[in-house]
């Protein structure tokens, strides 16, 4: 009843946790943690490529099972959206995560040293993270995640690939780290991103009806008709710099 109460859907299709595996370590690893190992069937592969693999693991029944079925597996029994996923050091980090956690814990492997990160997860999340401006998918989901890393939808994964199956598609896909603040002229990602918060908090409104209350200098910038979702990340810190430049102006 564990799994059924914790929403998991294992993957049982050989070939797909194949490619799964050679995305997550394409050449051997010195340690990957895999988040949501579940019966073990990605661990297992895991194992043949790293040289050290650690599992975090939310249900206890599995987590036995995981460490009675693979003696060299370090495992943990814990909410990977609570961990500090870095404690090990630089690392790959793996998984099929659960559909309602997927966008926290990514949010947790991009904070920690992360060497690369492929993830199993819910087709339409997949596509945010991979969208481009003036699409529907485009969104702060987008700017966060293409802020800290280039991201790659590597391949969709059908319901029939899982056990039992899900009622969505499924995708999986590659985080590669690259700092980009820096090169963008955000000295404060924090801040940065609050500001692309604000710019998508109503999505449909203008960049004025949104940021107006916050940035009054906006109007006198020609963004200030369009929509969040028709800017790129780099427009984004553009229209940053000059806002907060702005306000610097004018502070008392």
């Amino acid at each position: 009843m564990a799994r059924q109460r914790l929403g998991q859907h294992f993957l049982s299709q050989g070939s797909i946790l194949e490619r799964i595996a050679q995305a997550a370590c394409p050449a051997r690893e010195p340690l990957v943690v895999e988040i949501g190992p579940g019966t073990g069937a990605l661990t297992a592969r895991l194992l043949t490529r790293a040289d050290r693999v650690v599992a975090i693991e939310l249900d206890e029944g599995l987590a036995a099972g995981l460490r009675q079925r693979y003696s060299p597996l370090t495992v943990m029994v814990a909410d990977a959206r609570e961990m500090d996923l870095g404690r090990w050091g630089p690392a790959v980090i793996a998984g099929n995560l659960p559909y309602y956690a997927a966008t926290q814990i990514i949010e947790r492997a991009l904070a920690s040293p992360l060497t690369r990160g492929v993830f199993l997860i819910q087709k339409e999340v997949a596509e945010r993270l991979c969208a481009s401006p003036g699409s529907r998918d485009y969104g702060y989901l987008t700017i966060a995640t293409q802020l800290l890393a280039d991201v790659e939808l590597l391949f969709g994964v059908p319901p029939s690939a899982f056990h039992p199956p899900p009622k969505v598609e499924s995708a999986v896909v590659r985080l590669t780290p690259r700092a980009k603040a820096e090169a963008l002229g955000i000295a404060d990602v924090p801040r940065f991103l609050e500001f692309a918060s604000r710019c998508f908090r109503q999505k449909r409104k203008t960049l004025r009806n949104n940021l107006a209350a916050f940035y009054p200098g906006i109007d006198s910038l020609p963004e200030s008709s369009r929509r969040a979702e028709q800017l790129s990340l780099a427009q984004f810190a553009a229209l940053y710099r000059r806002l907060t430049g702005m306000a610097r102006e004018t502070a008392p």
